[in-house]
């Protein structure tokens, strides 16, 4: 089987490549894969639509072609090789064919940057998940949900990830460690709710996304499952019909995809979008908000009304984590909620995200402005949107 791949640009990575005997548990099941994989495909596989794999099968490209592109746009190449020797790079060719020019939005988000390697003050994991991870590969910070990781790989690897300290060092992760957190949330009843994540869930192949949501759907007090993906903003084309009728399968089905700008949202992103919805798939949005990208009212309120137009309900909006390497992207809390106050009031309901902070180990807190100007048992005084006063009494 051929592997051709005009969807991605690689560049050189620290992976340390697995052998396929570890990267499906035993040499039975990784026959069994082989036999899947032969059964499915005897052929050259180039088609989006009909191959349920998706298309990056680890192949790199020609480094030339990557670096040609970037020179072609001004970037520091000799910058770029020394950050790549310490944090995975890729870029989809859909993602980089939305940069306009050097340093615009778009860049920022893909392209690696020398400041990733000069950020002395945060650290790795800042989120404490390594202290909640219970077996290998699954967090249980929250008393009736947990954290699967299925996947290491993404579509392409955002300079400001959370997980920077992980993804992309490995070829994927071992269905035996899947399979040890899918026993572990057999074993504890109160798990209700798992959200899928890694690396991007939908960077698996379809049959490897089944088997794990079918053995999910297994366990009787499971109610909902979620996937958190960027897939349909930066590989819109990995959206096939092969895709989501194995997907629609397996409801109550939730998605959050990650989009951050409103150059993302275009008409491949919206068709990818609008195929999981027909196919019963609740989407929402999260977003990072990052300094240079996306850190003004105007561009947030656009990038929100343009995702509800697309069938995409704006879920939360982070501050963003204080990751090793992304200091660059950070702003103040202050911005934030500066931010979140335009956008209230002027813009639907349906286009106003949370506001999170994700903190050090504490898990998720909302944030909100302050429009309680006083509470006493009396009474409430508020200023709405505009900043005018109100008082709204209490029960007598």
């Amino acid at each position: 089987m051929k592997f051709r791949n005009p969807y991605f640009f690689r560049f050189i990575t620290p992976e340390d490549l697995l052998p396929p005997e570890e990267l499906y548990g035993t040499k039975e099941k990784m026959v069994t894969c082989i036999n899947r994989i032969s059964h499915r495909d005897n052929g050259d596989s180039e088609s989006e639509g009909t191959s349920d794999e998706p298309p990056d099968s680890g192949q790199r490209l020609q480094n030339f072609s990557v670096f040609n592109s970037l020179h072609n746009l001004g970037a520091d190449l000799q910058g770029i090789k020394k950050v790549t020797k310490v944090y995975p790079a890729k870029i989809s060719r859909h993602f980089f064919s939305l940069i306009k020019e050097k340093d615009d939005p778009i860049w920022k988000q893909c392209v690696p940057s020398l400041a990733e390697l000069q950020d002395n003050v945060n650290s790795a994991d800042p989120l404490r998940e390594e202290r909640d991870t219970k077996v290998p590969g699954l967090v249980h910070r929250y008393p009736d949900r947990v954290l699967l990781l299925v996947s290491s790989k993404c579509a392409m690897y955002c300079r400001f990830c959370t997980r920077k300290r992980k993804v992309g060092k490995i070829q994927q992760i071992p269905m035996e460690q899947i399979e040890g957190g899918i026993e572990y949330i057999r074993q504890h009843p109160e798990v209700r709710d798992v959200i899928l994540s890694g690396g991007d869930p939908l960077m698996r192949e379809d049959w490897e996304l089944e088997y794990i949501l079918k053995k999910l759907r297994d366990i009787k007090h499971l109610d909902i499952i979620r996937i958190g993906t960027r897939v349909p903003c930066v590989l819109p084309s990995r959206v096939t019909k092969h895709l989501c009728d194995m997907l629609k399968k397996y409801h109550p089905l939730y998605m959050n995809i990650h989009f951050n700008h409103p150059a993302e949202v275009n008409s491949e992103s919206r068709r990818a979008c609008e195929m999981l919805a027909d196919s019963g798939i609740p989407l929402g949005s999260q977003t990072v908000l990052l300094k240079g990208v996306n850190d003004s009212p105007e561009i947030l309120k656009e990038l929100m009304q343009k995702l509800v137009q697309i069938r995409v309900k704006p879920y939360y909006l982070y501050q963003c984590d204080l990751v090793k390497g992304v200091e660059h992207f950070r702003t103040t809390v202050q911005e934030g909620l500066a931010i979140i106050k335009s956008i209230q009031g002027y813009t639907s309901g349906l286009c106003c995200p949370h506001f999170i902070i994700d903190s050090p180990g504490g898990g998720k807190v909302p944030l909100l402005p302050e429009y309680v100007e006083d509470i006493n048992e009396e009474k409430i005084v508020l200023r709405n949107y505009l900043g005018e006063r109100y008082v709204y009494p209490n029960p007598r």
